[in-house]
């Protein structure tokens, strides 16, 4: 069987995809692992009707709606590799099978390096996040600190003062504040600490005190982190597809890649604020903009 479209990743951005091509009358075959980048935390936030929702109910609410297009079928495995043969793009599955499609919706999403500093990983998604947007409200005003090893940590911490002024600011021993931020930052009365860390400390989730690698150390219920993104998968590099020069996929307004046949959405395609509901409407758009092309070739 060749599908219409297959559709690699299934985060927000692919399910959406799958349920719009059901809805369009479309065969299509979702290859989803099961391992969500949102799965490490509790709740997500910023999607109506849906704010709060735990990451594997809305999993299960997004397949129970899906299922109801017949046209849609998951494959539960890993997409190992993708291939354009014949007319039609192969991708082979870690359960060895060939999924042969028309068409290619790439939403893998993005693989996200935290810095290696011990005890981070059992906070994380818990009382330490990365997106500002998603998780600051429960954590206004209290004892945050922000940390970035990378460029752009001033308009971060920035962005987090508005949810709490108690804030401290960290980089973990990189110099990626100039001398003006800093003096911005202290004239705003947050303390800016270039010592490396040595590491977290917390209970059950619950981040207490970061230490330093002095001994010293800082009482904190909560921070933000910038990790290091790269793409989850190679396969838009590897089919030819055109990068954007920031990490992402350049794209149209629909999705639509540089390979004909090839589309991307959420954060596959453009590196930017993650958010279930972003990433949900970019997989909508990348459904109807295969449909759009298919219906052009067949009419």
């Amino acid at each position: 069987m060749i599908w219409d479209c297959a559709i690699i990743g299934g985060g927000p951005a692919g399910l959406n995809a799958a349920l719009v091509l059901g809805r369009s009358r479309r065969t299509a075959a979702l290859i989803d692992n099961d391992q969500p980048r949102n799965r490490v935390t509790l709740v997500s936030h910023g999607y109506l009707t849906r704010d709060g929702v735990r990451p594997e109910q809305f999993r299960n609410l997004a397949y129970e709606e899906i299922g109801r297009y017949s046209t849609v079928r998951r494959f539960r495995a890993t997409a190992l590799e993708v291939s354009p043969s014949r007319g039609a793009f192969r991708v082979i599955t870690s359960m060895r099978e060939e999924v042969w499609a028309r068409t290619l919706i790439l939403a893998t999403g993005l693989h996200e390096t935290l810095p290696r500093i011990p005890g981070v990983e059992p906070l994380y998604g818990k009382s330490i996040f990365n997106c500002v947007y998603c998780d600051g409200y429960e954590l206004q005003d209290r004892p945050l600190f922000v940390l970035s090893e990378q460029p752009g940590l001033y308009h971060f911490v920035k962005t987090v003062h508005h949810w709490s002024r108690d804030l401290i600011v960290l980089t973990n021993g990189k110099p990626v504040l100039t001398s003006v931020e800093k003096e911005k930052l202290r004239v705003k009365g947050v303390p800016v600490v270039e010592e490396p860390i040595h590491s977290f400390r917390g209970d059950e989730g619950r981040l207490t005190e970061v230490v330093f690698h002095s001994g010293a150390f800082v009482q904190r219920t909560g921070g933000f982190i910038v990790p290091h993104w790269s793409q989850k998968a190679p396969f838009a590099a590897q089919l030819g597809c055109q990068p954007d020069g920031a990490g992402g996929i350049a794209v149209d307004e629909l999705g639509r890649t540089s390979v004909k046949g090839v589309y991307a959405a959420g954060d596959t395609a453009r590196f930017g604020p993650s958010q279930l509901i972003i990433a949900a409407g970019q997989g909508s758009k990348a459904a109807m903009a295969v449909n759009a092309d298919l219906i052009d070739e067949e009419f």
